[in-house]
């Protein structure tokens, strides 16, 4: 009877320990337990400009007075019709390569490694001006990345590579783009991995926390990846929620009381 008692409470330990407990599965928790639950952050801040690395694609657009003397420099899409957004983007837009450079028709190579967008814009504006144009032809120059492309890995709905064509992505809609991530992801430890220059960093966000806000990681770049752990619950197997813990650890109990008066008839 005492080792059924001890099996007992050992068991209880373990439903205990195995639950997922409900405030670790709950985003954006004010966890200073203050009356506000909004927080100022600087945008500029959090969200420096992005500056171009190699094997981005940059969609590269430039407009005149007289659009015939700058359709050459114009993608015109033809033969991709049936290609999806992304697809297009490849092949119209121009790929950074090794060396940081991209090759624009009758401009030649054009190094746009660590510069922005718009500091790409003015580069290739002052080169028109210079060697092909007079400024009465009023050349408006856009550059954009060709789509923010990401991957996510680990404990989400679906995971694999998202292109997203808008300019400003958080770590909420980039996960909702690729599925919730489930009860047994860790919401408080989810890392970026980022690509610099000089390498590759890893950086921790704690989705559970309001603060998350505030991280100059919270608004992803282009080739992010997103991973989200597993909880210890998960390779442990015995439930997600307590109902299904105590489901798991009943069945065991019948199987070992079975056992026992088995054993006990022989």
């Amino acid at each position: 009877m005492k080792r059924f008692k001890l099996l007992i409470i050992l068991l209880s330990c373990v439903i205990v320990s195995s639950c997922i407990p409900h405030k670790d599965t709950i985003y954006l928790q004010n966890k200073e337990d203050s009356a506000n639950d909004s927080i100022p952050y600087n945008l500029a801040e959090i969200q420096k400009p992005y500056r171009i690395q190699v094997n981005d694609i940059l969609n590269v657009r430039v407009k005149a007075l007289d659009q015939q003397t700058v359709s050459i420099l114009n993608p015109t899409g033809e033969g991709s019709l049936n290609a999806s957004s992304a697809e297009r983007a490849y092949f119209d837009g121009f790929t950074v390569d090794v060396h940081g450079n991209i090759r624009i028709p009758t401009l030649g190579y054009l190094n746009v490694l660590g510069f922005t967008t718009e500091e790409i814009e003015n580069k290739i504006e002052e080169k028109l001006l210079k060697e092909q144009f007079k400024e009465t032809a009023n050349i408006f120059v856009t550059v954009k990345l060709a789509g923010l492309r990401f991957t996510a890995n680990g404990e989400v709905g679906a995971p694999g590579s998202k292109v997203l064509f808008t300019e400003r992505v958080n770590i909420f809609e980039a996960i909702a783009n690729v599925g919730e991530i489930p009860v047994t992801g860790d919401k408080k430890d989810v890392l970026i991995i980022r690509q610099y220059p000089q390498g590759q960093k890893i950086h921790h966000l704690d989705l559970t926390d309001l603060k998350v806000m505030q991280s100059p990681y919270y608004y992803i770049q282009p080739n992010d990846i997103i991973y989200v752990k597993p909880l210890r619950q998960k390779s442990i197997g015995t439930g997600e929620t307590a109902v299904s813990s105590i489901a798991t650890i009943a069945s065991i109990l019948s199987l070992l009381t079975t056992g026992v008066l088995l054993f006990s008839r022989l």
